[in-house]
């Protein structure tokens, strides 16, 4: 058994699977180069089993893993020849990488600290706030305000009236700027207003820093409609979509770059929520016989409401199966403004969640009858049956 246990003492295949756990634990399926990075470390992978093929050979380990790389590069698409990750991951320093950047401070202490924490921001619909800490608010902020303001990223949205007489908005208008830092990015400007949704930023450029890093650059994925925006260095993902007359926002980022702001950059929508004068809801409680009051339907200059909580609740269950506070929040939308696109909105922000959310468990908010959040038996589904009677006074 001597040679047996010399020939397996003397197999590589432990430290070709430590280095491709270390080339791959800082990705995140959710960010757009995934694919290409976990293809490196995959030829990594199989050009360090090769290596080892001989010393190995009996080796069953060894022989699951050359199975499970080949596996795993047919169903990422992986072709066999192309770039590879460094055969050394410890010495690795990517400054325009945000995940390559906090893992280089890991390797010289010796010991590996946990992932970054990445957190979720979303705004959608009349409008509807999902801050970082997945607190879920209906506001007014009508004009300008800023959503994020820190160090690394400043975005400001502009929210207009929906329906004259009503106190709901949503956003015609957002700026992104994404500060310059280090030698990753100049200073780069982005601005969406309804009908204009480019694919550049203001100064007609599609990327910043050096154009092969790409470290930050603007992805169009529907024309005209839908765009995304990767920012590798601060490890930040940013969708912006057009809906109908309006546009909506979802942000992922890292906790250590949300919380890097100064004491004068504390109004923040995605970081403290709404100011308390500003909501709509009632601690998650959206009072619609309040908005029904508001909404002229009587006036003959104002045509009739185009649902009623039965249909507004049909066409929003044609989206959304799963009854959580995008559910309830397309009802309130399609009763307040009558606008079908509004469904579109909160059923692409439930998605915009999935995408870049990193916990599933979080992507659904679940109202709490009789709590703080809209239910079934809650005040929601009273104040809905109230505005239906209003709304039925005037037909």
């Amino acid at each position: 058994c001597l040679g047996d246990c010399q020939l397996h003492t003397s197999c590589g295949i432990q430290k070709c699977t430590t280095d491709f756990v270390s080339f791959t634990s800082h990705l995140n399926v959710a960010l757009e180069d995934f694919d290409l990075e976990f293809c490196k470390a995959l030829r990594a992978y199989s050009a360090c089993t090769y290596r080892n093929s001989k010393v190995c050979r009996g080796n069953l380990v060894y022989h699951s893993a050359v199975l499970g790389i080949g596996d795993l590069m047919t169903q990422r698409n992986c072709t066999k020849d192309g770039p590879t990750s460094s055969t050394n991951p410890e010495m690795t320093h990517d400054p325009c990488n945000y995940s390559g950047h906090t893992e280089a401070g890991e390797h010289q202490g010796g010991e590996k600290t946990p992932s970054p924490t990445y957190l979720f921001c979303g705004l959608f619909g009349d409008p509807h706030l999902r801050t970082f800490k997945d607190h879920f608010q209906t506001c007014k902020v009508e004009g300008a305000w800023p959503l994020i303001d820190n160090n690394y990223l400043s975005v400001q949205v502009t929210n207009v009236p929906v329906v004259p007489g009503s106190s709901a908005t949503a956003t015609n208008k957002i700026t992104i700027i994404f500060k310059s830092y280090q030698d990753c990015t100049d200073q780069k400007v982005y601005q969406a207003v309804t009908d204009d949704l480019p694919a550049a930023f203001v100064d007609g450029t599609t990327s910043g820093g050096d154009g092969n890093i790409r470290s930050l650059h603007i992805v169009e994925k529907v024309s005209g409609k839908y765009i995304e925006m990767h920012a590798r260095y601060i490890g930040t993902t940013v969708y912006i979509r057009q809906l109908g007359h309006y546009l909506t926002l979802a942000i992922r980022m890292p906790q250590e770059l949300v919380m890097a702001y100064e004491e004068s950059q504390d109004l923040q929508l995605c970081v403290n929520g709404c100011p308390s004068s500003e909501r709509i809801d009632q601690s998650g409680h959206l009072p619609l016989p309040v908005m029904g009051k508001l909404l002229p339907w009587g006036a003959a200059a104002h045509p009739r409401p185009a649902y009623t909580l039965e249909t507004a609740t049909t066409k929003c269950h044609e989206k959304m199966v799963v009854k959580d506070i995008y559910f309830y929040s397309c009802i309130f939308d399609l009763l307040t403004t009558g606008d079908a696109n509004f469904t579109a909105a909160a059923h692409s922000a439930l998605q915009d969640v999935e995408a870049l959310h990193p916990r599933k468990e979080h992507w659904h908010i679940f109202p709490r009858s009789g709590g703080g959040d809209v239910g079934r038996d809650s005040k929601f589904f009273v104040g809905l049956g109230l505005l239906c009677l209003i709304l039925v006074a005037y037909l």
